[in-house]
């Protein structure tokens, strides 16, 4: 007998007639759009990390192209695949983005050898981001190390341009190495423009070195915290993760007010590689961004 597979009308199904949501695994079929782009300026800020800043092409799709401090991309370089990155460029910004990227494999290895005109993919944003609505009115506290002040940009550019919103602003960076520390040429304007305190410290100091030498957390000495009224944000390596976070519940900030990204555990951005699952939870569809509390409950995460 013969069977005839019955017509299918995939405008008519759940997934393309809901708005949306990109944090849930169930739609992220949704998210397959590809936003053609072109590198427009390209800026070295250490042997390993260049600043790309890239246009969507179509004029319409740039201005629709939204994201929230915290959140990543899927850049794909045609012909070498795709990687996933933080948004290091102001919110706010709908004329272009910038991405902050380590040669680190054959993508960003091929993605460093680009010159401004390349063409290249964007699908996203992305994940959750960090509150910053509702860190109006507290003292903020940004914690980066290495290439975790690239993810902190965003955060940093919200305060900047809603600094009436915030009270103290307080970024503490810290690098193996002085030559290893980024976007160097914005601190002056963080801290006399934007009125943000910025504590710099290397592991290990050149000669050319005149600021502090050791641990980050050593930076915690050189400044108060009112704990009752502080939100903290802390990005770079995992295993920082523990002392920074411990030192500060320590000092009084609940964990719920510490906001961590676990953008280094992603892989295909989407939830289908399984690659960062830890537990039940995605971190590329549940995060990046996640509370301390939330963290210290997923075996492993860090």
């Amino acid at each position: 007998m013969d069977y005839k597979i019955p017509e299918q009308d995939i405008n008519a199904e759940p997934f393309m007639t809901k708005p949306p949501d990109y944090n849930r695994a169930g739609v992220v079929m949704r998210t397959d759009k590809v936003f053609k782009a072109e590198i427009t300026n390209i800026v070295e800020l250490t042997p390993l990390e260049k600043l790309f800043r890239l246009k969507i092409l179509d004029n319409a799709e740039r201005q629709i192209f939204e994201f929230r401090p915290g959140q990543f991309v899927m850049l794909e370089v045609p012909g070498f695949g795709e990687v996933p990155l933080s948004i290091t460029s102001s919110s706010n910004n709908r004329e272009y983005i910038e991405l902050c990227v380590r040669k680190a494999g054959r993508t960003t290895n091929m993605l460093h050898q680009a010159r401004e005109g390349a063409k290249l993919g964007l699908r996203g944003p992305f994940g959750t981001s960090f509150p910053m609505e509702k860190m109006a009115g507290c003292n903020v506290l940004l914690v980066a190390g290495g290439l975790g002040l690239a993810p902190l940009r965003a955060p940093i550019y919200w305060v900047s341009e809603h600094r009436d919103k915030y009270k103290d602003v307080h970024v503490l960076y810290g690098t193996k190495e002085p030559n290893q520390m980024l976007f160097t040429y914005q601190y002056e304007e963080w801290q006399t423009v934007n009125r943000i305190e910025l504590l710099t410290i290397v592991e290990k100091a050149s000669k050319e070195w005149n600021g502090r030498t050791g641990m980050i957390t050593e930076l915690f000495e050189d400044m108060s915290i009112e704990a009752d009224n502080t939100c903290a944000i802390v990005c770079g390596p995992p295993v920082m993760f523990k002392f920074v976070c411990q030192y500060l519940s320590e000092l009084g900030i609940p964990m719920n007010r510490m906001f961590v990204s676990l953008e280094r555990r992603m892989h295909c951005g989407m939830g289908k590689c399984c690659r960062c699952m830890v537990g039940s939870t995605f971190t590329c569809v549940d995060g990046p961004v996640f509370d301390y509390w939330s963290v210290l409950n997923l075996k492993e995460a860090i």
